[in-house]
């Protein structure tokens, strides 16, 4: 076992296996460490014969805040694009349904894992933004679920301005399933993970298995173009410079 805190828990009750982001010193930011232990528990959740669901969340209100900056700034950023890359691929292809529930804002990087899910259930004043324009970088290695999720309209707005929108937004954009009022959202979340254990493992493995082939087959051919392109401009002086500068910010 690791000798430092875990950022990602995991646990099972009722058919749902629930993987929850804990990492608020970065506001789980996708850190090598974090992004390692979510692919192991969603591998876990994979093989738990108690589960027939797996609900994505996190600990408090920020779901995920993007890529870990201060590793990217630092040089660490050749394998983040690819370790990007294969966990959008890893929940698209999970054997059982992925729900993602949202309290909160979610980021860049964040939203690749949102659009690879198979049903996201977000509280209405949660928000979402697609910053990297704003670094010199852009959305390259989790495009491979987004655009399939996004209308053409939605995502060059998007993509090109790096303005935060709403979860009413998102769901009229294709990414977000509903968008409920804060203090109904356990219960939503609850009434959908609930829904989906009454169905059949063979027919919900299978049904999972058939909506994902098209995005699937979108994240094999293009997987190896956008991590190289993502890795090409974090490396970029430009794009350095601007985390460093928005590091020094938040400092």
């Amino acid at each position: 076992m690791p000798d430092y805190a875990e950022l990602v828990r995991y646990d099972v009750a009722d058919g749902v296996a629930t993987i929850t982001l804990d990492s608020p010193h970065n506001r789980n930011a996708l850190s090598r460490q974090l992004l390692g232990e979510l692919l192991e528990r969603l591998a876990r959740a994979a093989a738990d014969e108690d589960a027939k669901v797996v609900l994505l969340t996190s600990a408090g209100r920020v779901f995920c805040s993007g890529a870990d900056l201060s590793e990217a700034a630092s040089g660490a950023a050749e394998d983040g694009p690819r370790a990007i890359v294969g966990l959008q691929r890893a929940i698209v292809a999970h054997p059982k349904p992925v729900v993602v529930r949202l309290a909160g804002p979610v980021r860049a990087g964040g939203i690749g894992i949102v659009a690879a899910a198979d049903i996201v259930v977000a509280a209405e004043d949660a928000d979402f933004a697609l910053t990297e324009v704003k670094l010199g970088l852009t959305p390259a290695a989790i495009s491979l679920t987004v655009l399939p999720r996004l209308t053409s309209r939605a995502a060059a707005y998007t993509f090109l301005t790096g303005e935060r929108f709403t979860a009413a937004a998102a769901v009229e954009f294709g990414l977000v399933t509903t968008a409920v009022g804060a203090d109904g959202l356990d219960a939503e979340v609850a009434r959908v993970c609930a829904s989906i254990v009454t169905g059949a493992p063979q027919g919900l493995r299978e049904t999972k298995a058939l909506l994902a082939r098209p995005l699937l087959a979108a994240i094999d051919a293009g997987a190896d173009d956008m991590a190289t392109l993502s890795a090409r401009l974090f490396a970029s002086d430009e794009a350095r410079e601007a985390m460093l500068a928005f590091l020094s910010r938040k400092s």
